[in-house]
């Protein structure tokens, strides 16, 4: 049993959870990129993950969710009325990297679904559809934990069945123990894909035996309830077998939803496109999606200029579990919000007002922490945000450039955010994206064409392209130190205690005492207390010892002195006084 038991909220950041453990937050980040997850120190991560970190750790130490009774209102549920329809199953598939989740992913939409996504870390759940026998299924390709969590965290109920992938020739993964829990959390169905059975090294029945005696998943034949099916992306067997069993297990579910009611779902991909604006991934939970319908998800609103499928074909409209990519938000949503329909643009201006007033009422409340308290009572200024756009050569080099970049230790003091990344030479379009956010372009071997250093020259866009990781590295971090305020470092010289008062004036106090420890010489800031009781700073302008001009006091002298306030300051016999110096000094990133 763990020694000592700690108790933290449904989601922490990194940051936080370093410090309730007691743990650097370079070897949390460490852990977690171990696992296959990118984290910055500001970026959160939910109760199961951080369950995972402490166990993969080997931490004596027990967490525990703490209470959300009366944390604010969860996302509703929909009650189905009499005319709710048949709707097709939403299908999440999940695996550990190199598990071929994505091959199977592209064996059974017949394309290659990833060539061209910008980053090898991808932030957001890409949505297809495939039909199999007459019936369509939507498919949620969750490139980490992170996607799926923030899924199952602002919308467990979109998630039917967890396709969770196993290599038969590696079995149980870390990433295959977070994609069982977070499909358990999300109370879904779990069908099990073993992959890779056409390789001589396929191991079955060992994986089954994880499953089974490591995570409670027992096979149907071993008479469990748990549906395992063999399959291989690279010749297609077994893929048919797969889809019918997870029509079979949504079946039993019997999916429904109402279409005679206002459009409602979830924001699953979100970025800026030059000509086109905002470009919305959604995912239609109840109702019907039409081209002219305005929208309202988080505080962000539009009105559904065009509807495309996942293809990018055109839409006449989209109903329950149905993907749609729309373009005509006034500006970008978060992933993770929910969206709504409203009958005008009024309405949804007004919504968008009472969400801007909600997100301010509860900013200060909502998983606010002893250490958030401490930084809102010192910081006097936001954390400042570093904002890069990374393009590389390749997408190897592009996702080691984008795992380093994210583990540089800034304790909390800087934010990063990726605004873009991609594989190929620099574009017009990084370029205007990057002034108008001023962002920093990072090239990691790619050129930077004539025309497009011209444009960067005229935007004042910063373009830094270099060869070697490392190079980039240290110019990112001195960047991001760059951008702290310097900060404010006392010295403490010497103390002395107040022995006689001769004058007190306006702006002026002149006095004598004895040097306690230390030394005093002009020039000094002082600060003035009594008792526990702060009175005010000053300088001391003068010194005199035994009547005479004096450079300095030391350690048992007696001396008299001549202090300038900013006010009056009534000093007392007694009163302590401390001499400093107060210098900025810049800092560095710890």
């Amino acid at each position: 049993m763990a020694e000592k038991v700690l108790t933290i909220a449904d989601s922490i950041t990194v940051g936080e959870l370093a410090e309730t453990l007691n743990l650097s937050v370079t070897t949390l980040v460490g852990e977690l990129f171990k696992n296959g997850i990118a984290a910055t120190i500001n970026q959160r991560i939910d109760f199961e993950t951080a369950t995972i970190i402490v166990d993969e750790l080997g931490l004596d130490v027990e967490l525990e969710k703490k209470s959300t009774e009366g944390a604010g209102p969860e996302r509703k549920t929909h009650e189905l009325s009499d005319k709710a329809v048949d709707r097709s199953p939403i299908v999440a598939v999940m695996g550990h990297v190199d598990h071929g989740k994505t091959s199977l992913l592209d064996a059974i939409l017949g394309q290659k679904v990833v060539e061209g996504e910008a980053g090898g870390i991808t932030q957001h759940i890409s949505a297809y559809q495939t039909i199999r026998k007459g019936r369509s299924l939507t498919l949620l390709d969750t490139p980490g934990h992170e996607a799926f969590a923030a899924l199952r965290q602002h919308g467990a109920a979109l998630t039917d069945v967890v396709v969770i992938v196993v290599a038969a020739d590696d079995g149980v993964k870390p990433q295959t123990v977070e994609a069982i829990r977070f499909a358990r959390s999300a109370n879904a169905k779990i069908v099990v894909a073993i992959n890779k059975v056409d390789k001589e090294t396929a191991n079955v029945q060992l994986v089954k035996t994880q499953l089974a005696t490591e995570h409670n998943l027992n096979p149907e034949e071993w008479g469990g309830d748990t549906v395992m099916v063999e399959v291989s992306a690279k010749t297609g067997q077994g893929i048919d077998k797969l889809l019918d069993l997870v029509l079979l297990v949504a079946d039993l579910e019997e999916l429904k939803a109402d279409i005679e009611v206002p459009a409602e779902g979830l924001v699953i991909e979100a970025h800026m496109e030059v000509g086109r604006g905002a470009v919305v991934g959604l995912l239609v939970e109840q109702g019907i999606l039409k081209p002219g319908s305005f929208l309202v998800a988080g505080t962000a609103y539009g009105k559904v200029r065009t509807l495309l499928d996942f293809n990018g074909k055109p839409l006449k409209e989209a109903g329950p579990s149905t993907p749609a990519t729309i373009t005509g938000f006034k500006e970008i949503p978060q992933f993770g919000d929910s969206f709504e329909v409203y009958k005008t643009e009024k309405e949804a201006r007004a919504r968008i007002a009472t969400a801007k007033i909600e997100n301010e009422r509860n900013a200060a409340s909502t998983n606010v922490t002893g250490a958030d308290m401490l930084k809102l009572m010192t910081q006097k200024s936001e954390t400042p945000d570093f904002n890069v756009i990374v393009k590389a050569d390749v997408q190897g080099s592009l996702t080691s450039v984008m795992d380093s970049l994210r583990l540089i230790e800034t304790g909390g003091q800087v934010n990063l955010h990726v605004v873009s990344s991609g594989v190929g030479n620099i574009t017009e379009n990084d370029i205007r994206l990057a002034a108008d956010d001023k962002t920093v372009i990072y090239g990691f071997n790619v050129e930077l064409p004539p025309a497009v250093k011209r444009l960067a020259t005229r935007e004042r866009a910063e373009v830094r392209l270099y060869r070697v990781i490392y190079e980039l590295l240290d110019n990112a971090k001195d960047a991001m130190e760059a951008l702290l305020a310097p900060e404010a470092v006392e010295t403490v010289s010497g103390t002395l205690t107040v022995k006689g008062v001769f004058r007190t004036l306006k702006d002026q106090v002149i006095a004598g005492g004895e040097v306690t420890s230390g030394k005093v010489t002009s020039g000094l800031l002082v600060r003035a207390t009594r008792g526990d009781e702060l009175l005010a700073e000053a300088e001391i302008t003068s010194l005199q010892r035994e009547k005479v001009e004096a450079r300095e006091a030391f350690e048992g002298d007696l001396c008299g002195f001549n202090l300038k306030t900013q006010r009056k300051l009534s000093l007392e016999i007694g009163d302590k006084l401390e001499f400093f110096t107060r210098e900025l000094v810049a800092r560095t990133l710890k």
